[in-house]
């Protein structure tokens, strides 16, 4: 068995620029990765991360590391114990789920032992700015049929954003991701407010790593763990302080960690988000899998760039499609 590895950047230029606690980005660079085999070609895509200490060229390196026994025949059992949960192995790990299925002439939710996917509804992210911006955002947002509208936050300010927002889209379901930026004594009061403000759920309050501070905390509003859930390994730490988890496939390592981290989640009774890194159709098409029956998607990531994979997942409004098999599965 012979593998032909294949290993490129992509850079992706958005419409606007995207803010968040942490940085302004006006593009997203991605990696991907392109298996060759017997006629048929698997492909995935990952996006590094830098507050995971990820970058292309790390990815790329880490990729470079196992090429020779990807060429060799290396599976995705093996592919698990060869890379850490992350990036690189998500690219990896979901070109070899695409290459299995191009091969055999499966789809991969076949493979998987899933029923055959549906479309689903994403939330849409109204980029981190001033109340009076966001506010226009939301309204633009809900004009164009997009009813799930998720807030980014950076603590100072917070409840003011939110109430703006919830008077411009008095309709609209809410949700605020706070990226690690509130202080555990604000998180009580906030949560308070914004439950009365009608948001659904609060996604990462406090920085990872700080998670004990929840303990004991009653919140009106579910919270879920976003930078502090990676993997299955990561469950024991949340469970009592969170009651959702989001699961991202650049955190699991790709499609095979994601799959079992939602079903041990929901086995300890947390609720589950799949949510994305900001990236092309290419890295969406596998978390369609995992978005199956979840409670909140958000994988709009493509409906943020200006150009994108040929064929695109396809959205109407605030329904996204899943995936052509050429693109992935």
């Amino acid at each position: 068995m012979t593998r032909r590895v294949t290993v490129e950047a992509a850079s992706w230029r958005l419409v606007a620029p995207f803010a968040i606690a942490r940085d302004v980005r006006t593009h997203v660079d991605t990696v991907v990765v392109r298996l060759e085999q017997d006629g048929a070609v698997g492909r995935g895509e990952c996006r590094p991360y830098a507050r995971y200490a990820e970058s292309v060229d790390s990815v790329k390196s880490e990729i470079a590391g196992i090429a020779a026994a990807l060429e060799a025949g290396m599976d995705r059992a093996a592919l698990q114990g060869a890379l850490p949960a992350g990036a690189a192995r998500n690219a990896v790990d979901c070109a070899l789920w695409d290459l299995e299925a191009k091969r055999s002439g499966t789809p991969v939710w076949h493979l998987a032992g899933l029923d055959a996917p549906r479309p689903v509804l994403t939330a849409y992210t109204i980029s981190l700015d001033a109340e009076d911006r966001m506010a226009a955002a939301a309204a633009e947002a809900v004009a164009a049929g997009r009813t799930l509208l998720k807030l980014k936050l950076t603590g100072e300010g917070d409840l003011g954003r939110v109430r703006a927002v919830r008077a411009a889209a008095p309709d609209a379901r809410l949700i605020v991701d706070a990226n690690e930026a509130w202080r555990p004594e604000d998180v009580g009061p906030w949560a308070a407010a914004m439950g009365e403000a009608g948001v659904a759920m609060i996604e990462q309050p406090l920085p990872a790593g700080e998670d004990a501070a929840l303990d004991g905390l009653e919140s009106p509003v579910v919270l879920c763990a976003d930078e502090s859930c990676h993997d299955r390994a990561s469950l024991d730490g949340l469970v009592g302080r969170y009651g959702m988890i989001n699961i991202k496939l650049d955190k699991t390592g790709g499609l095979t960690e994601a799959l079992a981290l939602k079903a041990a989640a929901e086995a300890r009774g947390l609720r589950i988000m799949v949510g994305c890194m900001m990236a092309g159709s290419l890295a969406m098409a596998p978390a369609m899998l995992v978005a199956q029956g979840a409670e909140i998607v958000d994988l709009d990531g493509p409906l943020w760039l200006a150009e994108d994979h040929d064929p695109p997942l396809r959205a109407e409004g605030a329904m996204l499609s899943p995936a052509d098999p050429a693109l992935w599965g």
